[in-house]
């Protein structure tokens, strides 16, 4: 099964999934954040055709690692999205991807009003690469140590 991570955000929520084997993460899409219900049966669309098995959403952190409004706006979204899926949703810290993504999509020549539309999408596939890198090396760290 896949994951589908969730870069959330108060205009648009960014969208990524990954491989169906869990080793890579690509961008899907932006869908509007309001109004709510819409975006939440967008999200029952894509888990049925991706075949998700995990909502992974990104949760900001100040740089010391304290909880920060931000933080407590994801979890009030957590919150009512739960009552909206029936898959698993985990938090994986997400500091920094909109600032990462901001500089791939740079990097890529990608025009500033584009990199509006196509930022929360990075951020939501970045986010998921790394967790899923992060799942890989405690893998690969328990196999070795067998």
């Amino acid at each position: 099964m896949r994951i589908l991570a969730l870069d959330h955000g108060t205009v648009r929520v960014g969208v990524a999934v990954s491989d169906e084997l869990q080793f890579i993460a690509q961008p899907l899409e932006s869908i509007p954040a309001e109004p709510f219900d819409a975006l939440v049966t967008r999200l029952q669309q894509l888990l049925k055709e991706k075949d998700v098995g995990t909502i992974l959403i990104g949760l900001p952190r100040n740089m010391d690692g304290s909880s920060g409004p931000a933080a407590g706006k994801v979890q009030a979204f957590v919150a009512r999205l739960k009552e909206g899926v029936t898959v698993p949703i985990r938090l994986w810290d997400e500091r920094l991807t909109s600032a990462m993504a901001n500089r791939v999509l740079i990097q890529g020549n990608v025009r500033r009003a584009a990199r509006k539309q196509k930022v929360d999408a990075m951020a939501a596939a970045l986010l998921l690469q790394s967790y899923l890198d992060a799942k890989s090396e405690v893998g690969s760290a328990q196999t070795s140590a067998r």
